[in-house]
């Protein structure tokens, strides 16, 4: 079970590993930053509205101490003394509910100043790392561009790999044909095969075609030579020939003229 949880958990991270881009993680942990700089300025608002209404109540209770000293003073300007020690006992009273209250203003005012500053380092904090961040995503970008420019180049990414491999199929099979239409032509030359349309002819037959084309050749040029040659006698002795022709022509149709009559 321990091996078989550790092959999963090793299959498991190689997937991952595959599936995972850096820079959607850092685009992450930035915006997991953003949100915690988020609650750290939410938590100086709050301890400045509590620090505010401290304040508030201070000068609130302030105020009530300062008229119930003017009430005491009066009361022993009338002879009343036992108001005045009434009015000084509640205001007595509430001597020290300002001094609670000023002892929370202070420490309030302590930890807004110190979340204040934890806030101001988290946001420089946060600023650097967005510069980072950018500057690793460009850098990540430009080498996985050059990645797959090297392997288009080299031919060794999937998709060129598979271009590459059907060119070579296409050029197999090329040569392959090639090579059965030379072994077809080899063999019908040589008589080993026949051929049904009797267009092809064996090695025999074509050499006597060539030598009997060659023999023609030389017999027509042979006798355009010795036509150039006799120039116009030749041409007088074609014309006498051919009267002699006309003669013997007209001798032959006569008796069959005679026949008729």
């Amino acid at each position: 079970m321990k091996r078989m949880g550790m092959i999963f958990r090793a299959k498991a991270n190689k997937a991952l590993d595959r599936a995972e881009d850096p820079r959607e993680t850092l685009d992450y942990s930035y915006q997991k930053q953003l949100e915690l700089l988020q609650k750290v300025r939410r938590g100086v608002a709050d301890v400045a509205t509590s620090r505010k209404r401290l304040e508030l109540q201070l000068n609130q209770l302030q105020g009530q101490s300062s008229k119930l000293e003017d009430q005491g003073r009066k009361a022993l300007a009338l002879g009343r003394e036992d108001l005045a020690r009434e009015a000084l006992s509640r205001r007595a009273a509430l001597q020290q509910q300002v001094t609670d209250l000023e002892t929370q203003h202070t420490t309030l005012q302590g930890e807004e100043e110190k979340l204040t500053h934890a806030a101001q380092r988290l946001q420089a904090k946060v600023d650097a790392f967005r510069t980072k961040k950018e500057t690793i995503k460009a850098t990540y970008t430009a080498a996985q561009a050059q990645t797959r420019i090297g392997e288009a180049f080299s031919g060794i990414s999937e998709e060129m790999g598979d271009v590459g491999l059907a060119i070579q199929r296409a050029e197999d099979k090329t040569q392959q044909l090639q090579a059965r239409a030379g072994a077809i032509d080899e063999l019908l030359a040589s008589g080993a095969l026949d051929d049904p349309t009797g267009t092809a002819k064996d090695d025999i037959a074509a050499e006597l075609d060539r030598i009997s084309g060659g023999s023609d050749v030389e017999l027509e040029l042979q006798r355009m030579k010795a036509e150039l040659a006799g120039g116009s006698s030749s041409s007088q002795q074609a014309i006498e020939g051919g009267a002699q022709d006309g003669s013997q022509q007209s001798q032959q149709s006569s008796p069959h003229k005679f026949d008729k009559q």
